[in-house]
């Protein structure tokens, strides 16, 4: 594997965690939270350990491959850094609602529901891209999909418990982590 890959890997990962890091926590207690989106944790998590797994590296990286991670390197960082400074403090980890928890329709908003998801999935294809055989990388987009799914639906229930019609007009105008309706 050439040098350069690494780099394009290092700054990648740290170019999308870097938002998450520096961004302001709400440190008040959720008012409510469903820890059954935890299981789409587990999900990506599985879908990361796929890419990530160094047995699986070829030692070659064609040019197209590595086209491709930068794109989603690039795609994956503005996401995360425009969704996470969009959201602010309501952002958490476990799927929650705040007190005075807003719907949030600005910035990357407008045109996704869930745009730190899809920087997720644009994660995992550069990483995937960059390492992994397109067998396993298909593999990891299941298991990060399905996972993105169980966290998507029970957001969305979140919100549509709390913001009702409103949030169900959004919901209906608005994909939620494919750039486009399905």
């Amino acid at each position: 594997m050439p040098a350069y890959a690494y780099v394009v890997l290092v700054v990648g990962w740290l170019a999308w965690c870097l938002p998450f890091l520096l961004m302001k926590r709400n440190k008040a207690k959720a008012e409510k939270i469903d820890k059954r989106a935890r299981w789409g944790i587990i999900f990506t998590f599985l879908a990361f350990f796929i890419v990530w797994q160094p047995t699986f590296w070829e030692k070659s990286l064609p040019d197209w491959r590595l086209a491709a991670a930068i794109v989603f390197f690039m795609a994956a960082i503005a996401l995360s850094w425009s969704a996470a400074r969009t959201l602010g403090r309501q952002w958490r980890i476990d799927a929650g609602l705040n007190a005075d928890h807003a719907l949030i329709t600005a910035g990357p908003y407008r045109f996704l529901r869930h745009p730190i998801y899809t920087s997720i999935l644009c994660l995992i294809w550069a990483v995937g891209f960059l390492f992994v055989r397109l067998p396993w990388l298909a593999l990891a987009t299941v298991l990060a999909l399905l996972g993105t799914e169980i966290r998507v639906r029970v957001e969305d229930g979140l919100l549509e418990s709390r913001f009702g019609k409103q949030f169900e007009d959004y919901q209906k105008s608005v994909p939620g982590y494919i750039p486009w309706k399905i």
